[in-house]
């Protein structure tokens, strides 16, 4: 399906996070779908030991956390370091060309290793120990475990190898086999919103593309995810370099498509025509999301989803429309970043400030997403760091602001 573009005037901001909203499933459209249909739509889901990934299938599909567990127990989606070297929750059809697309991150260590005198085959002899402990095992070994059943392979870097972020040689093997498919990490408690692993064996069959056909493969996903992307957005994401990406680009037919703002967008030839019969809802859609929801995220433009007159709103001095990441979660309707949220879990409420009065449809919203933290997950945190005393300051401040 292909259509001339549509005419730039009408590409407004405001038509556009709707349009952005509609691609990324938003609107309803991905209800009762399976958490792998939802990643292949919507796209990876951003995991730094936050509840991320499990907002990401509950406002699109309504999955519950029990769900998403299972499916992660069964393999269907997998968290796996990828691009950019940035873990992601992936659908299982993505895993080999996914872990491809990570793999130069994975060797980047050993460049800080063999500055300190480690041999490249010292790490491999390493590799072979680890798997072969895990194949022995009859459950999943922590690093500790691995360090005490591997003994003196296992060596250590003194304070040189602390301050390089890099204390013993079991990281970078580990790392290395998870780049090759040939361990996996598996959350020790079988939940996503915490960064404690073991490692067990793995067998998961090589890609079958080369690395021009993995990024190739990345940027048809990126831009069917986003709808459209500026180079700048989209190398970004990828951290593939000017060539790289002009090569992909070329390689899936994307095309280039003026907005009314000026900026020119890359899409996917399809998408042009879809979003030329686009029309964005007239009824309320409100969601509460994520600050790593790939609606964010992918293009890292949260300051293009404050209409003009909320651009100036503040938060502990900050003027939020400037911040390259948001500092605390957005609550949106069809794009557009309506308020902020965060959760409380010792009063077991969302802490909440809305731009304006909030609506019947906003109110309701709020109450089915804190019903849900609070008797799914039982808090909302933000990375594997974030804690309710960390952020009892933004809370504080998101209850004075809707005083």
């Amino acid at each position: 399906m292909t259509s001339t573009a549509p005419d730039a005037a009408t590409l407004t901001p405001q038509r556009l996070r709707a349009w952005a909203w509609h691609r990324q499933g938003l609107d309803g459209s991905l209800l009762g779908k399976s958490s792998e249909d939802v990643l292949d739509h919507a796209g990876w889901a951003r995991s730094v030991g936050g509840a991320n990934p499990y907002l990401t299938l509950f406002s699109r599909a309504g999955i519950g956390r029990e769900q998403a567990d299972r499916d992660v127990a069964a393999l269907k989606i997998h968290e796996l370091p990828t691009a950019r070297g940035c873990t992601y929750v992936l659908g299982q059809a993505d895993y080999a060309w996914g872990l491809q697309l990570g793999r130069d991150a994975a060797v980047a260590p050993f460049k800080v290793l063999a500055r300190m005198g480690v041999e490249r085959n010292e790490i491999t002899l390493l590799e072979e120990e680890v798997l072969h402990a895990l194949k022995e095992a009859s459950d999943p070994l922590d690093p500790k475990q691995l360090r005490d059943e591997l003994g003196d392979s296992v060596r250590s870097l003194g304070e040189e190898g602390k301050k390089k972020g890099a204390s013993t040689t079991l990281p970078t093997a580990l790392g290395l086999l998870q780049a090759d498919g040939r361990i996996r990490r598996v959350p020790v408690n079988g939940r996503l919103d915490q960064q404690r692993y073991a490692y067990t064996a793995w067998q998961l069959p090589p890609s079958t593309v080369d690395d021009d056909g993995a990024r190739s493969l990345l940027l048809e996903r990126y831009l069917r995810w986003t709808g459209g992307a500026t180079l700048k957005q989209s190398q970004w994401f990828t951290a593939f370099t000017v060539a790289q990406s002009k090569k992909a680009l070329a390689d899936v037919g994307a095309v280039e498509v003026a907005t009314a703002a000026g900026e020119v967008l890359w899409m996917l030839p399809d998408d042009v025509g879809r979003l030329a019969a686009f029309e964005a809802p007239a009824d309320e859609q409100i969601q509460l999301l994520a600050g790593t929801d790939s609606l964010v995220l992918h293009r890292r433009n949260s300051a293009e989803m404050f209409e003009e007159e909320d651009r100036g709103k503040k938060v502990l001095d900050t003027t939020l429309a400037l911040q390259a990441d948001l500092p605390d979660h957005p609550i949106l309707d069809r794009g557009r970043i309506i308020g902020l949220w965060q959760y409380d879990p010792g009063k077991e409420r969302i802490a909440a400030w809305t731009f304006a009065r909030p609506t019947a449809a906003v109110s309701k919203r709020i109450a089915e997403v804190e019903a849900w933290i609070r008797e799914d997950l039982g808090d909302f945190r933000s990375f594997s760091l974030d804690s309710p005393a960390s952020r009892q300051d933004r809370i504080d401040a998101l209850d004075a602001a809707n005083a």
